[in-house]
């Protein structure tokens, strides 16, 4: 892991994730590249000209969010990481995903808030929209995670056969940091499978990994969101690893509802892995 994109608006939530970044920069010697992205209405192209903006006024603005963008780079990296950072006018999504190719990214780390509804619509939609669409690992982050170790990684899945790239891909992440690797399988009322079964299932899907420190978990609990959950804080995991296609929300093996569950409730980590 070489270059890691930290999207910034300043927020806590920004804070979080450049506070995640600036560990696991060290650990890599990874490269951090900032990133804040000013969204101008439609149709509007320049602060200078079309806006009620003068273009000093917009060159007086452009230089505050530089100072702001230079801050975070003094609070939460140190000067042993390199750090570069870009203020481009583009919509976030657009933006992250097109720089995230233009530095050719290794890893997105992304603050997100949306615990209600209102948020989730104006906030949490931009983070779900690159999770779901990125070719590139994402972590999404909520709380403080200043004592943040990826000890214990949580990996949720349904073990199919499609799902053994993504999972190579986190036994490599797994690796630097010496992580103790949970492989999760939730039973549910609706879909249950006989425990012997289901973890016979998960050993035969690593059976062509050189696996780490890890355990085999099958939990049972009402849904599957409340099982990751629930286990996630039982053994107060570090991080919660899920797969996608891109196809709705963050995990392709869940419904619709699920995700949405686990994008507002989960305050752990999330990383996910397009398939």
């Amino acid at each position: 892991m070489k270059k890691i994109l930290v999207p910034i608006d300043f927020s806590k939530t920004s804070e979080y994730a450049s506070k995640m970044a600036a560990k696991i920069a060290i650990k890599t010697n990874a490269t951090v590249y900032l990133i804040h992205l000013i969204e101008l209405p439609k149709g509007i192209t320049d602060l200078g000209f079309g806006t009620k903006f003068s273009i000093p006024e917009s060159m007086l603005y452009l230089r505050k969010v530089r100072e702001k963008v230079l801050e975070f780079k003094e609070n939460f990296f140190n000067k042993d990481t390199q750090v570069k950072y870009f203020i481009k006018l583009n919509n976030p999504f657009e933006g992250i995903q097109k720089y995230a190719d233009k530095v050719d990214a290794d890893l997105i780390i992304m603050g997100s808030k949306g615990h209600s509804e209102l948020e989730e619509m104006l906030i949490g939609s931009n983070t779900e929209k690159v999770v779901r669409n990125s070719k590139r690992p994402v972590i999404v982050v909520k709380k403080d995670c200043e004592k943040f170790k990826l000890k214990k990684l949580v990996f949720a899945s349904n073990f199919k056969e499609e799902n053994k790239e993504v999972f190579g891909k986190l036994v490599n992440f797994a690796k630097i940091f010496n992580s103790n690797i949970h492989l999760l399988k939730i039973n549910t009322p609706a879909n249950f499978q006989p425990t012997s079964e289901a973890k016979q299932k998960i050993k035969d899907f690593i059976t062509d990994f050189n696996l780490p420190k890890y355990k085999i978990n099958v939990y049972s609990d009402v849904s599957v969101e409340k099982g990751i959950l629930n286990f996630a804080t039982d053994i107060n995991a570090d991080l919660i690893a899920l797969s996608t296609h891109g196809r709705s929300g963050l995990a392709h093996l869940f419904t619709g509802s699920v995700t949405k569950n686990l994008t507002k409730n989960a305050l752990k980590p999330m990383l996910t892995i397009k398939v």
